[in-house]
């Protein structure tokens, strides 16, 4: 088996698909993002990139704040539509019948229909060059309850979140392992 070269360019796949919202409860937008991703733990760091032309850029830029939100197979139409139309024609919200939700630490709302709403406060912009990176730290997280289980952690199994590649969208599949699992030491069964 050989490999064949490309050019470089975009191809570390899959990647989160998210819809990103910004500007305020009364003049906000969405903007969907798939360069997105956690830079740091300790405090927890996030990253978005955006087109410099892209509406939203500027609203962000602006008010150094935005939430990103999760999206899953019930989102995905909405995903891809808040992807191909600009904010600066139409109320992407009011077109694909999101309901906004009041955020606890930004002024920009989260989108309710998310399953997982990331709030962020940007602290460095980073001109990459077709793209701007926001640098944020992550301020909250407001997971729903409904994927909340019996012992309070969250079961990312329950959301059916989707996944974006080579211009595609994809629905996440069923769990393969877990952290640590390949060096985790077997249990020997005990006979009665």
């Amino acid at each position: 088996m050989s490999k064949v070269i490309w050019k470089p360019g975009t191809f570390i796949y899959p990647l989160p698909v998210v819809m990103v919202s910004c500007g305020t409860m009364e003049k906000s937008n969405i903007i969907t993002v798939a360069w997105t991703g956690i830079i740091n733990s300790e405090k927890p760091m996030c990253y978005i990139s955006v087109r410099k032309e892209r509406y939203s850029h500027d609203i962000i830029e602006k008010t150094k704040e935005f939430v990103i939100n999760l999206t899953n197979k019930d989102l995905v139409y909405a995903t891809d539509w808040c992807g191909v139309k600009t904010g600066a024609k139409v109320d992407k919200f009011k077109e694909m019948k999101l309901e906004k939700e009041k955020a606890k630490f930004v002024k920009c709302p989260a989108i309710k229909q998310s399953p997982v709403s990331i709030e962020c406060k940007v602290k460095e912009i980073k001109n990459l060059g077709s793209h701007d990176m926001f640098i944020a730290e992550i301020l909250s997280i407001d997971a729903d309850e409904k994927y909340i289980n019996e012992k309070g952690a969250f079961d990312i199994t329950k959301c059916n979140l989707i996944t974006y590649a080579n211009g595609k969208y994809f629905a996440l599949g069923k769990q393969l392992g877990k952290f640590g699992y390949s060096v985790q030491k077997k249990r020997k069964k005990v006979s009665k």
